[in-house]
């Protein structure tokens, strides 16, 4: 997918402020942490198509109004992905400014734990 230039720009304008982690990375906290939070933020038909298998859903669209109903923790262990690795760069930093304090985004995203041979399901 191509994404237009002012969604990079602000992708780019977030990356630094938001923490990103790579699948080993993903699995590695996931392990040490079974509080940990795995957060799909992508559409409602992307989901249904395939997600991971311990993976929470709030869809971009509901996430500032959903999140802290869904995860009222606000040190819980986050870690957010979307298709690619760019929504949830967006979201995570949305968390993080609403007072999350350990959200991480998924390089790579649903596309990097596909080919992790992530564990999924539909």
């Amino acid at each position: 997918m191509e994404h237009s230039p002012g969604f990079l720009k602000l992708v780019n304008e977030l990356r630094p402020k938001v923490t990103e982690i790579t699948v080993d990375q993903a699995r590695e906290y996931l392990g040490q942490n079974p509080r940990a939070i795995l957060v799909d933020v992508r559409e409602d038909i992307e989901w249904t198509n395939g997600h991971a298998t311990q993976a929470v859903h709030l869809g971009k669209g509901i996430l500032e109004r959903d999140l802290e109903k869904v995860i009222p923790d606000r040190d819980a262990e986050i870690i957010m992905y979307c298709g690619g690795g760019f929504r949830s760069i967006l979201t995570a930093d949305v968390a993080r400014r609403m007072g999350y304090r350990n959200v991480a985004s998924l390089a790579g995203g649903y596309k990097a734990l596909v080919q992790a041979n992530w564990p999924m399901s539909k």
